[in-house]
């Protein structure tokens, strides 16, 4: 499906875009070079294109649960991250604000996708 498959790849790019914005940020006002922004790049993202590549090919359910499971496990520490933040600057709202909206975002695209794929069906 041509549709899905665009859906998907416009969403990734913009996901990817807003977490470059957060890696990158802390180099504000530093002096880096494009080769050392494009090594960055590639320590960021080359795993997870490495990854599809192979799981394109080759899939086994043990070990796509394990990485899912790892990929929950760094998202669950920045979401205890974010928390203690919002408690160090004495108002979490703007960190529960961010935290809610998120995850509503996600559950919106969960649902987009599901429809685009044919996953929801009416009874």
């Amino acid at each position: 499906n041509t549709q899905l498959a665009w859906l998907l790849v416009i969403g990734f790019a913009l996901h990817n875009a807003t977490e470059g914005f957060g890696i990158v940020g802390p180099l504000t006002g530093y002096p880096v070079s494009w080769g050392f922004l494009g090594a960055m790049g590639l320590l960021g993202g080359g795993p997870t294109l490495l990854g599809s590549l192979i799981g394109s090919f080759w899939t086994l359910k043990p070990l796509e649960v394990f990485f899912l499971s790892m990929a929950s496990g760094s998202i669950l520490y920045v979401v205890g991250e974010l928390l203690h933040l919002g408690r160090k600057l004495k108002d979490d709202t703007i960190v529960s604000s961010g935290l809610l909206a998120g995850f509503f975002l996600a559950f919106l695209t969960e649902l987009l996708i599901n429809a685009a794929s044919g996953g929801i069906r009416g009874s």
